[in-house]
């Protein structure tokens, strides 16, 4: 990777070596060659961040398992369009990355991602109830093709036996299984995307350079003030376009770029822990993501789960996640890097997201008071013969969830995954978390939408882009067809089950 002072000027400028920025570093890439692109990331490494291995659920946020996507309404019925939603976006990074397989880019698709079962779980009367009820509307979309549902107790202990050994015969139990789930390493994915990246001409990585400073000026480019972390020397650079993907660090890099997109914008950090099974006979005897039902205030990113990862080929189980709170933004961040964020323009959004979600800080307070007995007893809630000699606890990735001002309620908490783009499509930066990494395909071409309009209704891009992505511009949810052909390619190219 360069070590040298990057070019003076660039097209592109990525800021953070994650999934995002590899994302849109192979796109630009593949849709102008000629373009130069830089990326400056302040850590050591690519993917260090939110993109880890051990950062990010790697679940591959489908919809087939997290309840979240699927509210009750009112009258009884379920809403499944949610889930319709991150299965399509699902879909769409699948075919992505079945392109970079099919013209390796990557040579194997094992490294990255794997099949495995995705199964909801529930207790109790009135949520096998709702469990049923979702499964009778997701048996009615082709996305969800060969969604099964059990409340048998012999047909539960086949799908997951640590669950229901040791269990209460008197417990209502019930699961949803679908075997076409998949687990997703984006921490390898990452890294073989910019391998492949800065092989190619007019790409560099410039890692430990930390961006300082963002400004526009009247010929509107973007000056780029940035430190070298290695030899402490500062470095200005000129870009085009500049993408923030820093996770986290995104935020208060926007409101240094002064657009006034970025005004009212605050953020609040939720730190995630949780316990890894060191036995590797009860990893053995589970494999599956089971998702439960979050607790009433939590964010829907603490949905708590048992959940089988597949890294470097081998086996591992994790449960959690507990939620907890420190003011950094990134993992290797600074503790000053909340009371540094608030400005006169967002203060009375946090205020005003604060009180309205009273709830969500009574549930923090209570996760940041929990002793080792009392994460071990959730646990036990799932796997009734879990012994606490067999878990330690590993901390997982920084979140930064987005506050929006708002003219009734000050500020709105939000949990997904939002673009801000300049006016001038010149500068986008990312903000959120949860299901981001999943959909990073997605969110890739909504930005290209939004900051390269002329060239995105040229022939040359749309014809490029019906090569990467084969259903660009067709609909996955009303087109049953083409939803069950592309699944049946892409798995076929990534080594996947089908239902």
């Amino acid at each position: 990777m360069p070590s040298s002072t990057p070019s003076m000027e660039c097209d592109a400028a990525l800021i953070g070596a994650g999934i995002m920025s590899a994302t849109l570093g192979v796109f630009l890439n593949e849709l102008n060659p000629d373009w130069t692109i830089r990326i400056f990331e302040r850590l050591d490494k690519v993917a260090g961040e939110s993109s880890d291995t051990w950062n990010n659920a790697g679940t591959g946020h489908s919809g087939f398992c997290e309840l979240n996507y699927c509210p009750q309404l009112k009258d009884g019925t379920v809403d499944i369009s949610k889930a319709e939603e991150i299965a399509e976006m699902f879909e769409i990074s699948k075919q992505f990355w079945s392109y970079l397989i099919a013209r390796e880019y990557i040579q194997s698709p094992s490294d990255f991602i794997n099949s495995c079962p995705h199964i909801s779980l529930v207790f109790g009367e009135d949520n096998v109830e709702y469990l049923k009820k979702r499964f009778e509307f997701m048996q009615g979309s082709h996305l969800f093709e060969g969604i099964l549902f059990a409340s048998d107790r012999q047909v539960l202990q086949d799908w997951m036996p640590l669950i229901m050994e040791g269990r209460e015969h008197s417990q209502k139990v019930a699961a949803t299984r679908m075997e076409a789930g998949t687990d997703v390493n984006f921490g390898n994915l990452t890294r073989s995307l910019f391998r492949h990246l800065i092989s190619q001409k007019g790409v560099d990585l410039f890692l430990q350079h930390e961006v300082r400073h963002l400004h526009q000026e009247q010929d509107g480019k973007w000056r780029i003030e940035m430190k070298n972390l290695f030899n402490q020397t500062s470095l200005t650079m000129k870009a085009k376009f500049v993408f923030i993907g820093a996770g986290g660090g995104a935020l208060p890099l926007l409101e240094k770029s002064g657009i006034a997109e970025g005004k009212g914008l605050a953020g609040f950090p939720i730190s995630g822990e949780f316990l890894k099974c060191t036995n590797k006979n009860t990893i053995e005897r589970h494999f599956g993501k089971v998702y439960g039902k979050a607790a009433e205030g939590s964010p829907p990113m603490s949905v708590p789960h048992l959940d089988s990862r597949i890294v470097n080929k081998e086996k591992n189980l994790l449960f959690g996640p507990y939620a907890g709170f420190n003011t950094k933004f990134l993992k290797a961040g600074s503790y000053l890097d909340l009371p540094l964020s608030v400005r006169l323009n967002n203060i009375i959004s946090l205020l005003g997201a604060g009180l309205n979600n009273l709830q969500l800080t009574k549930y923090l307070m209570t996760q940041v008071r929990q002793t080792p007995e009392s994460r071990f007893r959730l646990l036990q809630d799932y796997f009734p013969n879990a012994k606490m000699e067999e878990w330690e606890l590993t901390i997982a990735g920084q979140r930064v969830q987005v506050i929006r001002s708002d003219p009734k309620l000050g500020g709105v908490l939000e949990f997904g995954t939002e673009i801000v783009c300049h006016n001038d499509g010149t500068l986008a930066a990312l903000l959120g978390a949860s299901p981001g990494a999943s959909t990073s395909v997605s969110i890739i071409i909504d930005l290209l939408n939004q900051c390269f309009k002329t060239e995105m209704n040229t022939l040359a891009w749309k014809n490029k882009l019906k090569e990467m992505i084969p259903t660009y511009g067709e609909s996955l949810i009303s087109n049953a067809e083409l939803g069950r052909l592309t699944r049946k390619r892409t798995h076929q190219t990534l080594g996947l089950n089908l239902a």
